[in-house]
């Protein structure tokens, strides 16, 4: 039969079948023990999430078998219904509407050109890849600094997809003798630029490598894009480059300054060239290299404890292929300069993730597994910044994506300070490098990290 949360006057059966409902936890289990129900199978609508999240906890503490349906669509394109009927994940629970894109001018804007993926073998780019593969591109680049990674994505893709012409090259975004030869022998039309370092603690520990990889990297890219006449570069950005509070974010703010203002250059008429630079930021992205997702899963698996930084630290979160959708997205909407934010929903609380997880798995928090708390790490922030602020963006016609409203800055201003930026990381000038970033980007006041902090006096 079926199960709703309310009176479930209006409805008695459905396919002759019976509607049984519910108001509260005492009424849901009176039913559960009366019909004799052993598990409960979820349906993916997107407008009962609520619903959903509060009949799950019920279940969970009742009990009960936990499974969920895949979507009409999916079912369609998979085949058999059961085979892809699945116990709920932590990433079903955190989800949102899904973005619905016109697939139709996305595959317009792709189909029969060279596109280049940097970072292709990290959780973005080989998504970017994946969906890129489906789109009758005519040659896929995937650029990336790690072996191994990179020969596991090539091992995928020539299993998955065959009939695809793609060129896995072994390169780093620092080198730009490396970038020239893919530019020149490839030339490719369209850049997705995703080599990235990410993780905060690290880069607050190594800045000048930071710099390297998310300043001057970007930097040489977006230049080879200008100079060997690609149509788009698309950079995949951050929250953490908003206000930043660590070296990780306020780096990815000066990539999104760099392409930005070399895209206004060249519509203005300063700079010769044709490409348009579009960026996208994103929030956390679940189960992604390194991410807390995958960790706390790996903690619960030898016993716990689960570890998270502060008991009050929250996180907006998507899904990876969501992240990829919003990039898809504005590769096909950007006009250029554009600096595109997504609408996250609800920000979630770290500790209420790690006891959704430990539920999940079947355990109970703070009995069977516990929750330990280790305190912020250098650079890291209580809360996010909330990218949808609407006084701080500007709406598009898709209501889940907006524009980012920042602060312009002159190419030809800023053109000797990059420069000295890859002078001072080269050198591994370190506390210099961290004092230009806050000359640069004047927001970056560093949090929880002593060393830097003296620089904000």
């Amino acid at each position: 039969g079926f199960c709703i949360y309310g009176t479930g006057d209006s409805i008695r059966r459905v396919a002759d079948l019976p509607v049984y409902s519910f108001k509260d936890e005492e009424c849901f289990n009176k039913l559960i023990h009366k019909k004799c129900i052993g598990g409960i199978l979820f349906a993916r609508y997107e407008n009962t999430r609520e619903e959903e999240d509060r009949l799950l906890q019920y279940c969970k503490r009742s009990g009960l078998k936990t499974l969920i349906a895949p979507s009409i669509s999916e079912a369609d394109e998979n085949g058999s219904f059961h085979q892809w009927v699945r116990p709920i994940k932590i990433e079903d629970l955190l989800g949102r509407s899904e973005i619905h894109i016109n697939m139709e001018e996305v595959m317009t804007e792709f189909c029969g050109k060279v596109v280049l993926v940097t970072g292709a073998a990290g959780s973005i780019g080989s998504e970017l890849c994946r969906q890129l593969a489906q789109m009758n591109i005519k040659k896929l680049i995937m650029f990336d600094s790690a072996e191994s990674p990179l020969h596991n994505v090539r091992l995928e893709f020539e299993k998955n997809y065959p009939g695809l012409d793609f060129v896995p090259v072994i390169g780093d975004v620092r080198v730009k003798e490396r970038l020239r030869m893919v530019f020149e022998t490839y030339q490719p039309q369209i850049i997705f630029h995703a080599a990235a370092y990410k993780h905060v603690p690290l880069m607050e520990e190594n800045p000048c490598e930071a710099v390297l990889v998310n300043v001057v990297g970007s930097r040489q890219v977006a230049d080879m894009a200008v100079e060997y006449g690609a149509e788009k570069m698309i950079m995949v950005s951050t929250d953490k480059a908003v206000n930043p509070t660590n070296v990780m974010g306020c780096s990815k703010r000066l990539a999104e300054i760099y392409v930005q203002s070399l895209g206004c250059a060249i519509r203005e008429g300063k700079v010769k060239g044709r490409t348009k630079f579009i960026t996208t930021r994103f929030g956390n992205v679940l189960g992604s290299n390194g991410s807390v997702i995958p960790r706390f899963k790996e903690q619960i698996e030898n016993g716990g404890p689960v570890t998270v930084t502060h008991p009050d630290i929250i996180r907006f979160f998507m899904t990876i292929p969501e992240a990829c959708r919003l990039v898809m997205e504005a590769a096909t909407m950007g006009e250029g300069n554009e600096i595109f934010v997504f609408e996250m929903g609800k920000a979630v609380k770290i500790v209420d993730l790690a006891t959704r997880m430990i539920e999940l798995a079947g355990y109970r928090p703070g009995e069977d597994i516990e929750i330990e708390f280790t305190g912020l790490r250098p650079g890291e922030k209580l809360y996010e910044e909330v990218l949808s602020d609407k006084e701080n963006t500007i709406p598009t016609e898709n209501k889940k994506i907006m524009i980012a409203k920042v602060r312009h800055y002159e190419y030809t201003d800023i053109l000797d300070t990059y420069g000295e930026f890859e002078k001072l990381s080269r050198t591994v000038k370190i506390m210099d490098t961290v004092k230009l970033m806050k000359k640069v980007v004047p927001e970056f006041k560093s949090k929880n990290s002593p060393r830097f902090e003296v620089l904000d006096k």
